[in-house]
């Protein structure tokens, strides 16, 4: 059987949910809380819950807590053969554990396992919207996914576990270190979990952006062929043709007409691949906005991480909630 690692940061109702998914199908629980001011704590404790509290000694991220949970039970000479990583703003489907754990048996070769995680509100706001077409991508072997996983213990502890240094994407960099080691990453058709973004404003929407671009710098700084495509498109459109844009003001009408068509051309290709892939004509115009306009956020994110590696400074959670 598995054990479920949880992390969590003051998430209120979502945490309490989350716990009873997990009791309620007899699963073992060990909650991580990143100093939460609300009663995650007690309400951890209260759902029979091993719980760890990360201290101020370095700054709390996901990387970290995960790290500490998993810690937790080795000292304890207590490590499950899989290990269920799981955030606190999410729900266990039932079904899922069998699904995992019979993948993961049948295939010594596999490393890891997930599925697909679920928006529960994706009707309350275009940005729940968007995290929902966001997690559903095609089942089959993957290269990297989001922090919901179940890890074969072994493998975790031979890869080194999650890099607490990371604020951001440090799934994917455990993804593309296990990778390297030889196991493989399998997405199952199966829903996994149910997620609350909660996300109803504009603000929430942008830090999270920005918390994506740092990530996808810091990864990429670590493993070169990571996120090309995405912190390319960020530079490009994010950056270098605002720049040109402005040049073109200066007399150079032209210019700026050659940046105005780019976006055009950029938002067009991205509404038409929206439908194409499921979206509806009401829905797509504004995703496409959005995912457009995520490449300032985005670049600001790479260069925050970007000023801070320069300068040596320990880099601080982003959030969005």
């Amino acid at each position: 059987m598995s054990t479920a690692i949880v992390i969590g940061r003051n998430e209120g109702d979502r945490l309490i949910t989350c716990l009873q998914s997990l009791k309620s199908q007899g699963v073992e629980i060990v909650y991580v809380d990143s100093q939460s001011l609300d009663n995650s704590v007690l309400h951890a404790r209260e759902a029979g819950a091993l719980v760890v509290e990360l201290t101020n000694e370095q700054p709390v991220n996901a990387a970290r807590a995960r790290q500490a949970g998993f810690n937790a039970l080795q000292a304890m000479d207590n490590l499950p053969e899989f290990i269920q990583f799981l955030d606190g703003d999410c729900t266990v489907v039932p079904g899922w554990f069998c699904a995992g754990e019979a993948a993961l048996r049948e295939d010594p070769n596999l490393g890891l396992v997930t599925g697909w995680r679920v928006e529960l509100h994706p009707e309350r706001s275009v940005y729940n919207a968007l995290c929902e077409f966001e997690w559903h991508r095609p089942a089959g072997e993957i290269s990297v996914c989001g922090g919901d996983m179940m890890v074969r213990s072994s493998i975790f502890a031979q890869v080194g576990g999650f890099d607490s240094d990371l604020i951001a994407c440090e799934d994917f960099d455990f993804c593309l270190r296990l990778g390297k080691a030889g196991a493989k990453l399998k997405r199952l058709p199966v829903n996994m979990t149910m997620h609350d973004a909660n996300m109803t404003q504009f603000g929430q929407w942008w830090r999270r952006s920005v918390r994506a671009g740092h990530g996808n710098a810091d990864v990429g700084a670590r493993h070169p062929i990571a996120f090309r495509r995405e912190l390319t498109r960020a530079w490009v459109y994010g950056g270098l043709l605002p720049l040109v844009f402005i040049m073109g003001l200066g007399g150079a009408s032209w210019l700026s007409l050659s940046v105005v068509a780019a976006y055009s051309v950029n938002y067009f290709r991205t509404l038409f691949g929206l439908m194409v892939n499921g979206l509806t004509i009401r829905q797509a115009p504004l995703h496409a906005a959005l995912i457009l306009l995520s490449k300032f956020p985005n670049l600001l994110g790479m260069l925050l991480f970007y000023v801070k590696r320069a300068r040596g400074k320990k880099m601080q959670i982003i959030e969005y909630k």
